[in-house]
Formats: C-alpha cells, sequence, structure tokens
C-alpha cells in the first residue's frame, strides 16, 4: 500500500502495525511551518523557526523526539536510556519507552523508520550511501529486536523520501564502498545497483539505487516486509527538500514513536 500525505501534509507509513506506533515525515506540504523545513540548521543555537517546527512534530507524534547530531555514519543509540539534554551523535536510534521517539533529519538521504509487530519498540535510520555502506540499517535492525526481543521476521521496515535511482550520479568510490568493483561489466553493474552513465567529458559515473541497496541489506539481515521507497527528493521539489537540487540549509524529518 501506498504511503499518504494527510491533510496536514505529513507523510505517514500506509503499513499495518500495532495501534501503539506512531510514524510521520515532515514535508514542504507540511502547515504550518515556520521557516520551510528548518528544524536544526547547523548552527551553535536553534532559531525560533527550528523551535517551533520540532514542537509542531512532538505534538503530532505524540510523543517527545529525541534529536541527534548526524554524522553519515553507523552508530545508533538508545534514546530511552540517555540522559536529558545529553548530545547524541549517532545517525540511527531506538526507543522501547512510550512517549520518546526516534527522529532522523534528510534532505537527500534515506529515512528508515522500523517496529515490531508487537508494539514493543521502535528505531529511526538516516541511511546515505556512507552510512547505508557502513551498516547503520543492520546495526539498527539488531538494537531493535534486542530492545523488543524479537527475531528479524518480527520487524517492518519504511522507506522514506530520497533521491531516486534516476537522479542519484555517483563515482567509483561510491561503488567501491559497496563492495562492487568499477571495472565490471554491465550486467554485474546492474545487479550491484549501479547503471553505468559516463558524463559527454567521458569521466565515469554511475546511477545509484539507495532504496534498492536498503532493501537489499534489509531483506540479508532478515527483514523482509519493507514498504516504501517510490519518492525521488530531487524530482518532486513541491514536496521534497533536496540538497542537490537546492543546496538549500532546509531538511524533513521523519520520526517515530511508541504511544500509550
Amino acid at each position: 500500500m501506498p504511503s499518504e500525505l494527510d491533510a496536514g501534509g505529513w507523510l505517514r507509513p500506509a503499513w499495518r502495525v500495532n495501534p501503539r506506533v506512531h510514524a510521520l515525515m515532515s514535508t514542504r506540504r507540511t502547515r504550518p511551518s515556520a521557516d520551510g523545513q528548518d528544524f536544526d540548521p547547523g548552527r551553535d543555537a536553534l532559531t525560533p523557526a527550528a523551535l517551533h517546527n520540532r514542537a509542531q512534530l512532538a505534538q503530532v507524534l505524540g510523543a517527545a523526539p529525541r534529536w541527534l547530531r548526524q554524522v553519515h555514519g553507523s552508530q545508533v543509540v538508545r534514546v530511552d536510556r540517555a540522559a536529558e539534554g545529553e548530545e547524541l551523535v549517532a545517525d540511527a536510534s531506538v526507543s522501547a519507552a512510550p512517549g520518546i521517539g526516534c527522529v532522523v533529519l534528510v534532505a537527500d538521504c534515506l529515512p528508515v523508520l522500523f517496529c515490531d509487530d508487537a508494539g514493543r519498540a521502535v528505531a529511526a535510520a538516516h541511511a546515505g550511501w556512507r552510512g547505508l555502506a557502513a551498516g547503520v540499517l543492520e546495526r539498527s535492525v539488531a538494537l531493535l529486536c534486542e530492545a523488543a526481543g524479537c527475531d528479524p521476521a518480527a520487524v517492518q521496515a519504511w522507506l522514506g523520501p530520497c533521491i531516486g535511482p534516476r537522479r542519484f550520479e555517483v563515482g567509483a568510490d561510491v561503488l567501491e564502498a559497496f563492495g562492487v568493483d568499477p571495472q565490471a561489466d554491465a550486467q554485474r553493474q546492474a545487479q550491484a545497483f549501479f547503471l553505468r552513465r559516463d558524463r559527454a567529458d567521458g569521466d565515469r559515473r554511475w546511477l545509484a539505487d539507495l532504496p534498492a541497496l536498503a532493501r537489499q541489506r534489509l531483506s540479508r539481515c532478515g527483514v523482509q516486509r519493507v514498504s516504501g521507497g517510490q519518492w525521488c527528493t530531487v524530482g518532486d521539489a513541491s514536496s521534497f527538500v533536496s540538497f542537490r537540487r537546492d543546496g538549500a540549509r532546509g531538511r524533513m524529518a521523519a520520526a517515530i514513536a511508541l504511544v500509550d
């Protein structure tokens, strides 16, 4: 089932989950919004717009999100065990406590939300190509299963909007990060989710499929139920923020929480 925008412009996963699980993602259609998608502008202090938008997200989610300082890595933290006000340097988080939410910020990278069938724990991951190659999704699933006391087969994942496979141009370094030989033939590249598209000047380039790479990683660690992943942030300027398209500082927030 496709995910849909609600009346407030929030994108919500259309998955069948325990009613304790609340999940959503902001878009450019989210209203009211103080200043685009300003949740964390990367400055020393949050702006009034960022504070407004964070409060709005918490209200709609029905829980208090714990914000991360994302570094394009693979670190995963238990936000329900972190001290209030503690700076959390990570690219994914897990919570098993009602009222404490997991949230990630994205503007072309892939947001992934997780929950288990019994509604015991939730997780959110920021999966750019670096974090994806480093195992951020596998680590998120492992910590979620530990928190929920379940196997990966009992976990569902939702892939949010990200840069799409027709827009994500990469170099040989990205292929190598995923263990793909840039010298391999066209059939090998297609199997590895990289399509060769050289530039006019002969510079070697490929188009990478982030959602497909994420599905492959999740399948390998035992998560078989994966939805979403059909939106391109670059191609839909009316709905999504894109750093590659606009160079903007804004970010969209994808969040999930247990709410009793």
